[in-house]
């Protein structure tokens, strides 16, 4: 009888591809252990930090900026019951605006600042309406800090309705922010004007979005995130710094003493008024939760453009004064302290040059409401370009344009 085969036992007496590949599964188990604690452990470590979890920080990664509305959760301001038409005599792009230091044709302005839609309204009527790709009338689109110039807009109708008053403290009427520093002198006009110091930079570092306004806008709980952030670098009133941390403590205001969510405000008192075609979202903390009032109102190009003209006519919807006249005024005169070298007045910008008469809403990555009363002209651009990219030139294509 034949003895048996000695069973190989050890690893030395294997060939060298018989060892790899019974080493192989042992490699690939311990890999997959490696990459299951990472993944388990960033998300226990964003779910410890109260910040949206990693498939969400990787979907903003990978999402155009035009489009992080879609990426969080949100409340609708509905359409209006009565939708305004908008007058429509389209003319071609002509002539030039000045552009690194040339004249450039207009569309190629557009496609250089990596443009997603572009109007053009005249005393009311659109003379030009462009779209990148994959973007038209019907699509909504991310305001970023355009929606600071919205907030400006709710604050002003509640100091009308006699709610709130320039003048009033913060933390008497959010007391729970109460701290014993300067913090409890800001002033709701301090807030308003970008000179409260509130100690939140604006810091949009998308790759590490742990600090600063990146982290104010991923957090899943914006009022604990206000409360652990109750700290001033400067005497409130001093000094002119731009703070998103700013309107986000006003809209927590405006909720306070209105009893009503932004978004109600905004549906109540702008969006059935301006006679909205479209519904708006405004982006959450979470599900349920508070608005990010410092961004993140979600909305087609047109419905923007009609926030601009009820600013160029002074307030006025047809035969309604939708905003105060004298908020109106308060927006288009420039407040003592400018906010980052640019004039500034209740979350409208001054933009350096020009004749000193328009006003302009801006975000990040290229958001723009720009406003000239004087030749009744509105521009509105969302784009997906840099974070604070080329900004003044963009206001002097603009002007450009209006002069026209």
């Amino acid at each position: 009888m034949t003895d048996a085969p000695t069973p190989i036992t050890d690893d030395a007496d294997a060939t060298p591809a018989r060892r790899r590949t019974r080493r192989l599964p042992r490699v690939l188990i311990a890999v997959g252990i490696v990459v299951a604690v990472l993944v388990g452990g960033s998300y226990a470590a964003t779910a410890a930090i109260d910040v949206v979890p990693p498939h969400t920080l990787v979907q903003i990664e990978t999402t155009q900026t035009s489009r992080w509305g879609g990426i969080f959760p949100a409340r609708t301001a509905a359409a209006s019951a009565h939708p305004i038409a908008q007058s429509v005599a389209l003319e071609p792009l002509a002539g030039g605006v000045p552009w690194k230091g040339e004249q450039v044709p207009v569309e190629q302005f557009l496609t250089a600042t990596e443009t997603a839609a572009f109007l053009v309204a005249r005393d009311g009527v659109i003379t030009a309406e462009w779209y990148g790709p994959d973007t038209d009338a019907a699509t909504p689109l991310s305001s970023w800090s355009v929606a600071k110039s919205f907030v400006s807009l709710l604050v002003g109708q509640a100091i009308a309705r006699g709610q709130l008053a320039e003048s009033d403290r913060l933390v008497d009427i959010l007391p729970e922010l109460a701290s014993g520093t300067a913090y409890d002198d800001i002033t709701v006009a301090q807030l308003l004007d970008m000179t409260a110091a509130v100690d939140i930079p604006e810091d949009y570092n998308e790759y590490w979005p742990f600090t600063g306004t990146a982290r104010m806008y991923i957090t899943k709980d914006l009022a604990r995130f206000m409360a652990d952030n109750r700290a001033t670098d400067a005497a409130p009133g001093s000094v002119g710094e731009y703070r998103s941390a700013h309107t986000q403590l006003l809209g927590m205001i405006l909720a306070r003493v209105t009893g009503e969510d932004l978004t109600t405000l905004l549906e109540r008192d702008l969006w059935q008024p301006i006679g909205a075609a479209s519904d708006a979202t405004w982006n959450l903390d979470r599900e349920g939760g508070i608005e990010k009032a410092f961004c993140c109102i979600n909305a087609t190009a047109r419905d923007h453009l009609r926030i601009g003209q009820l600013v160029v006519d002074g307030g006025v919807v047809g035969d309604a004064q939708v905003v105060p006249a004298e908020w109106i005024t308060r927006i288009t005169t420039p407040a003592p302290l400018p906010v980052d070298g640019w004039g500034y007045a209740a979350q409208w910008w001054h933009v350096p040059g020009g004749d000193g008469a328009d006003l302009s809403a801006i975000g990040v990555y290229g958001q723009y409401i720009y406003v000239d009363p004087p030749s009744g002209t509105v521009i509105v651009k969302f784009s997906d370009y840099g974070t604070e990219q080329d900004e003044q030139e963009t206001i002097d294509a603009f002007r450009a344009i209006a002069g026209r």
